[in-house]
């Protein structure tokens, strides 16, 4: 599997990204010797929500963040990669999420679930509000391991997902890019949009993970980059 590097992105290479340029990409196994995991959730605990980066838990865990619109299925996967049906509550109308909400799972693995707002068009005031909150984590999180990108494999990456990425690619993090709701589309309806999320962030269509939180489609994969990056 694949995944894209802040690392290798690097900060002279945001502008290169913004404007359309070929990108680098990273294979997992090429960091470090990849082997298969068999991740257990023994425990999972809400730690807190935060408005500001003050608030933020005082912990030196390794962390991964969940990055994305309020309606890719975002709080679905979390529930489905910690197996806790209702640890983050979803809903029928996703609206705008303002805070990064904390777990901790196993007593050492944070989990951030970061504010998004949904696909339909907000007004400029909201994605003032809460842009500043995102780039603040990302600037103020030692801890950050990886930034998982989701996107709805029905939709096309926009100005939020591109700003998210340049904000973490300048950071120096890794980040890795979660196609959600897999279940929704057929073989060939899902080749067919890797292929245009591959090319909105310039990368190979094998850098893109698939997930499903209603077939448990991706849950392995994503505990594996979670549990080798934990160590």
């Amino acid at each position: 599997m694949l995944f894209l590097s802040g690392k290798i992105f690097g900060k002279t290479a945001v502008n290169t990204f913004l404007q359309h340029q070929p990108a680098v990409k990273l294979r997992a196994d090429a960091v470090r010797p990849f082997k298969e995991f068999n991740m257990k959730i023994k425990n999972v605990k809400f730690i807190k929500s935060a408005g500001k980066a003050k608030d933020f838990p005082d912990y030196d865990y390794p962390e991964f963040a969940f990055f994305g619109r309020s309606n890719t299925g975002k709080s679905s996967l979390i529930n489905m990669l910690t197996g806790r049906k209702s640890l983050v509550k979803t809903g029928a109308k996703p609206g705008v999420t303002k805070l990064v909400n904390f777990f901790v799972i196993n007593d050492n693995i944070s989990l951030a679930d970061m504010p998004g707002y949904g696909y339909a068009r907000v007004s400029k005031n909201i994605r003032e509000k809460f842009m500043p909150l995102i780039k603040e984590y990302i600037s103020n999180r030692p801890t950050l391991k990886i930034a998982f990108l989701l996107v709805d494999i029905r939709r096309v990456p926009g100005d939020f997902e591109r700003d998210i990425v340049a904000s973490i690619a300048g950071q120096n993090r890794p980040v890795a890019v979660i196609a959600t709701k897999c279940d929704k589309l057929s073989k060939s309806q899902r080749i067919k949009a890797v292929k245009t999320i591959a090319s909105e962030f310039m990368v190979d269509t094998n850098s893109i993970f698939l997930s499903s939180s209603k077939t448990r489609e991706g849950k392995d994969e994503i505990h594996n980059l979670i549990e080798e990056f934990s160590g």
